[in-house]
């Protein structure tokens, strides 16, 4: 048996006795007829999506699930519908392979969507005489749940905590006087640039002549 996803509790019901039925009168015929009903109730007024129907199986052959369904938001009377049809507990009907095993039902098995539920009737078959009695036990009806939608990364962004937009500027020249001081400096280069001469001096000469002092250093 598929047991129900992660922590997901079973929806609180009611389970009914199983209900033998009778192909003719009791008066005159008191032989098993190999089908029983069994009712599951959901709490009232609270429609249930069902994600996974569990059970213990005894001696039943084959079971059909029917779903009372109500449509939301409608104020018409729920209606029945066939979500499963005779689906094979047993291997056998005639011997005991499967006839005590643990056995799931889950929504992606069943013909209609198992949504908006109020009713689960299970109708179990057992066609041969060789088990007087059969059903099912243990229960259990687990509810669909929506997965949570995907962030987006805007969603993630307005999560994270806004850092300080200021950096430590501890230890640090003030920007102001920095961007001042590089003004200036760039402001003296132009000058400088501008007022440069373009006439060549000689490296040695003192009007016209070298200077001796100058020549015994080379």
């Amino acid at each position: 048996m598929s047991g129900s996803s992660d922590n997901t509790k079973p929806v609180t019901c009611t389970v009914k006795p199983p209900v033998q039925l009778q192909l003719r009168d009791t008066n005159t015929d008191t032989a098993p007829s190999g089908v029983c009903v069994v009712d599951v109730s959901l709490p009232f007024g609270k429609p249930v999506s069902i994600e996974e129907i569990t059970f213990k199986n005894y001696y039943t052959a084959y079971v059909t699930v029917r779903l009372l369904r109500r449509s939301p938001g409608q104020e018409a009377p729920a209606k029945w519908c066939t979500a499963l049809r005779d689906l094979r507990l047993m291997d056998n009907p005639h011997t005991e392979g499967g006839s005590q095993d643990y056995y799931s039902i889950h929504r992606t098995q069943m013909l209609v969507e198992p949504d908006c539920v109020v009713l689960v009737r299970l109708i179990l078959r057992q066609p041969s005489s060789a088990w007087l009695t059969f059903s099912l036990e243990e229960i259990r009806i687990y509810p669909h749940l929506e997965p949570e939608p995907e962030k987006e990364v805007s969603d993630w962004l307005s999560d994270l905590t806004l850092v300080d937009q200021h950096p430590d500027l501890e230890g640090l020249p003030d920007p102001q006087t920095v961007s001042s001081s590089i003004q200036q400096m760039w402001a003296l280069t132009e000058v400088m640039q501008t007022s440069q001469t373009t006439a060549s001096v000689g490296r040695f000469e003192v009007d016209g002549c070298y200077d001796i002092s100058l020549l015994s250093l080379m």
